[in-house]
């Protein structure tokens, strides 16, 4: 039987600051810190991050002591940044793409139109697939004279705070619900006694 690997925390925080934080997924996990992690327990190489490309690579390799690699084209190719952009006039506000983004990066309300933080968005594509009119188009991002990793801790910031507030919700709609479970529990044994105290012929609690 495989042994599970075993991740040094430290070393794979180090990685996860050598990664863009675009939180594509296209490396093959669900999020940067999660491809950080396998490289550092030995489970995945590095040269699956298409945003990070060859100076991505380069990096991960000086970290780590290996010699660098091509990028690997299973997991896509390396492209000039490129940002979302929504048709607003297409847009049907069915709130898809914002379930889809990993940080937070559009916003809008159900039935309303949406529109796109040019200034937060990865470039991820992952808003794509779930628009159910294809009113989303990557265009090309203008210069902001910053590279990939200056933008990197907003995007992890973003990534995080986004998180958080999704377990938030997710807590709280748990603690609505055992409430509504412990009230339904409740009214049902008051009347479970009233019903049986009715047949004695007591008095309703």
């Amino acid at each position: 039987m495989r042994m599970a690997s075993v991740t040094d925390p430290i070393l794979a925080e180090r990685i996860d600051a050598l990664l863009p934080q675009t939180q594509c997924t296209r490396c093959g996990y669900p999020a940067c810190r999660d491809y950080a992690e396998a490289i550092a327990a030995g489970d995945a190489d590095i040269n699956q991050c298409p945003p990070g490309g060859a100076a991505g690579i380069a990096a991960l390799a000086a970290l780590l002591g290996r010699a660098p690699k091509p990028l690997d084209p299973a997991h896509g190719v390396e492209a000039p940044r490129t940002l979302a952009r929504i048709d607003e006039a297409r847009c049907i506000g069915c709130t898809k793409c914002i379930q889809a983004c990993p940080v937070d990066a559009i916003v809008g309300a159900s039935k309303w139109m949406h529109t796109v933080l040019v200034e937060e968005c990865t470039g991820c594509e992952l808003c794509l697939p779930p628009c159910p009119v294809d009113c989303i188009e990557l265009v090309p991002a203008a210069d902001d004279g910053q590279s990939a990793w200056e933008r990197a801790p907003r995007y992890r910031a973003r990534y995080l705070a986004r998180r958080a507030r999704l377990a938030r919700l997710e807590a709280e709609r748990a603690a609505e619900l055992a409430a509504r479970k412990a009230s339904l529990g409740t009214d049902a044994v008051r009347e479970a006694i009233a019903r049986a105290r009715a047949r004695k012929g007591g008095p309703a609690p």
